[in-house]
């Protein structure tokens, strides 16, 4: 009888020390803390959702902490990212290709919705893509802007030869053609708009012309050590994308303003595009990419779209 009694207090003793353990660990896993995630982003529209989606607090609403850091330049974001100092960044289907490329492997999450004008200067007496023959041009050599150029010239069946000056920070080139330093400038939104308010052109766009090849991308260690971190990234930008398809410029202008250095005079200029929900860019778009880049001896790779994009994060 005695044994028996003592038996019984042993089994719920073990009992209740197996269910404590069981509960610890869910409550472990359950409060299991994100990762700090950081990107990288540029001065255009692309970076605007992320923008509010830090001030609304969406990031610290699904406990995520994104440190978001601003560049003014292409080659500056991409050196910042293969240093390790960014997960992610917005950037374009050409940057994916020379990464993997050279090794360093990313892959495409999501498009963004980008915005880029080609534009004349105010003093460059052009009024039309017909006028430009010979003419200078600002761009940033072997990235979104340089195809953009090209593509839109191209889509314009005109037979022209342009002088291009490569001018990497995009406000300096902002900067030369207010100044008539250069006769044409392709620039992203919002300083194209900021252009035109200081008497530029529109001569063409890639929103006009439907091109798209603005990307959000991470790196291969981001995508396999924080996935819950990118999902939950995603998550907060599509609340973003909601607010802004129904809140009016005027309640976030200065937001944009304070928390994305854009200039002043965005406020009375700028152009938002359409914003979407994250989704993936179209495969016809990164082939016409992959197109050019082997058109320019820039590359000789011969990946698919599948290859270089992780669609998982979005869904």
């Amino acid at each position: 009888m005695h044994k028996k009694i003592i038996l019984t207090i042993l089994t719920l003793i073990l009992t209740m020390s197996i269910l404590g353990c069981s509960k610890d660990n869910k409550t472990s896993a359950s409060s299991q803390e994100l990762q700090p995630i950081t990107i990288g982003v540029m001065p255009d529209v692309d970076s605007i959702p992320f923008i509010i989606a830090n001030h609304n607090g969406y990031f610290k609403d699904e406990g995520l902490d994104v440190e978001i850091m601003h560049f003014k330049s292409a080659l500056d974001r991409d050196s910042a990212l293969q240093a390790g100092n960014l997960d992610g960044a917005i950037s374009d289907m050409l940057a994916v290709v020379f990464f993997n490329d050279s090794k360093f492997n990313v892959k495409i999450t999501s498009k963004t919705n980008g915005s880029f004008k080609l534009i004349a200067g105010k003093n460059s007496n052009i009024s039309k893509l017909e006028e430009i023959n010979n003419k200078s041009i600002g761009i940033s050599k072997n990235t979104i802007i340089e195809y953009l150029t090209d593509r839109i010239i191209n889509t314009s069946n005109i037979n022209i030869s342009l002088d291009k000056v490569s001018i990497p920070k995009i406000p300096t080139r902002l900067e030369m053609l207010k100044n008539g330093k250069i006769d044409l400038a392709t620039l992203p939104e919002p300083l194209a708009s900021v252009a035109v308010a200081n008497g530029s052109k529109i001569l063409n766009s890639s929103d006009k012309l439907g091109i798209n090849p603005s990307i959000m991308l991470f790196t291969e260690d981001a995508i396999s050590s924080k996935k819950r971190e990118i999902k939950t990234l995603y998550k907060a930008y599509n609340k973003a994308i909601k607010y802004l398809k129904k809140e009016p410029l005027e309640n976030y202008v200065q937001v944009l303003i304070n928390d994305a250095g854009f200039p002043e005079s965005i406020k009375n200029t700028l152009i938002l595009p359409d914003y979407n929900k994250a989704s993936m860019p179209s495969k016809k778009e990164f082939n016409e990419v992959l197109d050019w880049l082997k058109s320019k001896d820039l590359t000789t790779s011969t990946y698919s779209f599948n290859e270089l994009c992780d669609e998982s994060f979005i869904k």
